[in-house]
This record gives structure tokens, C-alpha cells and sequence, in this order.
């Protein structure tokens, strides 16, 4: 009872106190540099420690932008988590979130990009994460449906840079630039249908250790139109539907057993040439960047697709269908850096499958910093109105 009187004596106390003092001021909060830090140097601010809070592309800044028409941007990250194509090991659904989780320290010390001399981060480019394609994983041809479409809807919008210039794509507007995290490699065919409706057939850069143009009836037996399309035949039927470039598209990392022969011939049918993985060891990284780019030239809009199985297992152990005897992170990020000069329109990266990684997380950083590297390719050749002006004064001569 001495307890109970005591708290309802406080109580009382209290309740005088706070209507006699009821005009009183609230105590202001911490000071908001407590939170937000300026850091020194050339980098700008940083919110918070990179292994707190949401992750997105880089912790670069997020927007529905599927939701929202109005979002405007230069590069956009997009994720298409879809992983019922692969003929090996599930699990690529996972690999948009995986890929975000292995970009968190990007930006820890900044961004700057050494060997490019530039910060992707802090450019003339407005970069965002644009989130997820919802893509369902019940019926694949619808899945790839909502890919197409979710891409298309982004691709087509006015960037925020140049909106008014002309450009490259078919109605000579210049578009923005989407960098997709997937997702199995299936995900290219609707990606390069939505790439076509802007720009119509273009030319690939293609790194993978498998060459991914099978016949249906050689890789999975074709048993119905859908099981026809995946993993390893999309580029069969990208050739088929007329979204390639004749003779301007490149493998590159190439080393997995074939059926045969034949194989290669019809990968030469559906245009492409291939550089083998084992070619390194002969004509180094920079006969890599030689042969990709005599292929592709540098005139052209191009599409860049990676898989992630490009890299040996010892460096990606979480892919759908490993292959030893790969190149290593720092070869393939020497190549891609020499592929400044190309004009890449759209790229992805695909094949990530967290649930095989270590906890080191060696395979989602791998990825991410292949794409930083993507990334600071196209900051760098600057907004697509400077290639639909070069192709106005091509016009001209003309």
C-alpha cells in the first residue's frame, strides 16, 4: 500500500508540474550533424555507415520509378528477378538484391573511379535505383512479358539530361540509359526486344564462359514454345527475331564443352564471333579490348551483357552453371575499362545467385564492381545526344 500511495503521490506531482509549466519549451533535439556528416575531399555527404541502412545500387538515391511518371534520370538501375530458365542451379532471383548488398562500400571513399579518371557518383549524370520489375514466377512467358515491358516503360522515358536533343534511338530522341541486375541470363531476350522497339537491331558485347546460342532443339529438346526459350538460347532467338546487328556481336570468355562442333557454326549464324577464355594467356587483356572492339566498332549503339560465370569460380562461386578456367575480377575489370569509347546504350549483368556465395560475399561484389566499372563507362562518353549528333553530322557530309 506505502508503494502504491507513493506512485500515485508522483503521479500527482507530475501533473501539477506539467500544467503549471504547460508554456514551457520543448527541449530541441540533437543537432543534425550528429547524423549527416560533410566529408572532406572531393565526395560530398554520407548519410549514414555503408552497412546501415536500405540498400540500393551504390546507395545511390531510390524512386519507384515504375509507379511514378514523372521520375526523371540518366542511368537507372533496374532489377528483373526471375530464375526459371536455368538449366543447372536456381537462385538468380536473389541476385538483384545480392547485387545491391555487394555494392554498399562503392561510394565509401567516394566513388572516384582511378583508372577512368572519373566519379560515377558525382557527374553530369542524374543516376538512381529504380527498383524491381515485378515479374512473377509461376508462367515465364508471361514473366518475361512483364520484363519487356517494365524495361520499355523506363527506356522510353525523356532522361533528364538533353531531353530535347536528338539521339540515336529510332525517332531520333536521345534516351536514357538502364543497367539491369538479374535474374538468369534468360532476361536478355526481353530486355533486347525492348531495346529494339527504340533502337531497332543492335550490336552485343556478350560476357559469358557459354555461348547461349543453342537451338532449342540441341539445349533442353524444345518440348513446347516456352521450354524453347533460356537460358541458353536466348541469343537463338534474339537472331531469329531479328534484334541483332549482322555480323558486329561478340562472345568473350567463351570455354564451355559443346555438343559438337555445329555448335560454333551456328553461333556464326546468329552473328557472332567468339574470343575464348584461354586467348588471355596468349594476347592478354589487351588483345581482349582489340578484338571487342574491332568487332563492335565504336560508331554503333551497343549492348553489354555480362554473366557473372565470365569470372572463374574461384572468384564467382554463385552462379547457376560455374565453368573453371575463367578470367579473374581484376582481368575482367581491365577489359571492360577498356571499352571506353563504345557507345553502350543499355547493359545488364546477370546470373548471380546469392545462396552459392561465401560469406564473404565474394560473388555479389564481384558484380557490383563490374557494373561500377559499366557505370563509369557511360558517365564518361556522356549523354546519348552527343551520338545523335555525331550522327546528324554524318548526315551532313553525306
Amino acid at each position: 500500500m506505502r508503494i502504491f500511495a507513493a506512485i500515485l503521490g508522483l503521479a500527482a506531482i507530475s501533473v501539477a508540474h506539467n500544467d503549471h509549466d504547460h508554456d514551457q519549451e520543448p527541449i530541441s533535439g540533437p543537432h543534425e550533424g550528429l547524423w549527416y556528416n560533410t566529408l572532406p575531399g572531393d565526395g560530398g555527404t554520407q548519410a549514414d555507415s555503408v552497412f546501415s541502412g536500405i540498400s540500393t545500387f551504390g546507395r545511390i538515391q531510390y524512386h519507384p520509378c515504375l509507379s511514378s511518371h514523372d521520375v526523371k534520370y540518366d542511368i537507372a538501375f533496374i532489377g528483373a528477378p526471375f530464375d526459371t530458365g536455368t538449366s543447372y542451379r536456381p537462385g538468380a532471383r536473389f541476385g538483384p538484391s545480392g547485387i545491391r548488398q555487394g555494392s554498399r562500400r562503392l561510394n565509401l571513399y567516394g566513388g572516384y573511379n582511378v583508372p577512368l579518371k572519373a566519379n560515377p557518383f558525382n557527374s553530369w549524370a542524374k543516376v538512381i535505383d529504380c527498383g524491381d520489375i515485378p515479374v512473377t514466377s509461376y508462367d515465364n512467358a508471361f514473366a518475361l512479358q512483364q520484363i519487356e515491358e517494365g524495361h520499355n516503360l523506363l527506356l522510353s522515358r525523356a532522361p533528364f539530361t538533353d531531353a530535347k536533343k536528338p539521339g540515336p534511338s529510332k525517332k531520333g530522341k536521345t534516351l536514357p540509359r538502364l543497367i539491369t541486375l538479374g535474374g538468369d541470363h534468360t532476361i536478355t531476350l526481353p530486355l533486347l526486344r525492348s531495346i529494339n522497339r527504340e533502337y531497332g537491331p543492335v550490336s552485343v558485347i556478350h560476357f559469358d564462359s557459354h555461348l547461349d546460342t543453342w537451338k532449342p532443339k540441341v539445349f533442353g529438346g524444345s518440348p513446347s514454345q516456352q521450354a524453347s526459350i533460356n537460358h541458353g538460347t536466348y541469343f537463338y532467338h534474339a537472331s531469329q527475331e531479328g534484334l541483332l546487328a549482322n555480323d558486329s556481336n561478340i562472345h568473350a570468355g567463351i570455354r564451355t564443352t559443346l555438343s559438337g562442333p555445329s555448335d560454333y557454326e551456328n553461333d556464326g549464324y546468329c552473328g557472332f564471333q567468339i574470343v575464348e577464355a584461354r586467348e588471355i594467356d596468349k594476347i592478354g587483356t589487351d588483345g581482349i579490348i582489340k578484338k571487342i572492339k574491332e568487332r563492335v566498332g565504336t560508331k554503333k549503339p551497343v549492348y553489354l551483357s555480362i554473366d557473372i560465370d565470365t569470372l572463374d569460380p574461384a572468384f564467382a562461386p554463385a552462379t547457376g552453371t560455374p565453368e573453371t578456367g575463367g578470367w579473374s575480377t581484376r582481368e575482367l575489370r581491365t577489359i571492360l575499362r577498356g571499352l571506353e569509347g563504345i557507345n553502350l546504350i543499355a547493359a545488364d549483368i546477370v546470373e548471380v545467385a546469392p545462396a552459392y556465395d561465401t560469406n564473404a560475399e565474394l560473388t555479389t561484389m564481384a558484380a557490383a564492381d563490374a557494373l561500377y566499372e559499366v557505370m563509369t563507362l557511360m558517365v564518361k562518353k556522356g549523354p546519348l545526344s552527343a551520338l545523335g549528333e555525331e550522327e546528324e553530322l554524318l548526315e551532313l557530309k553525306a
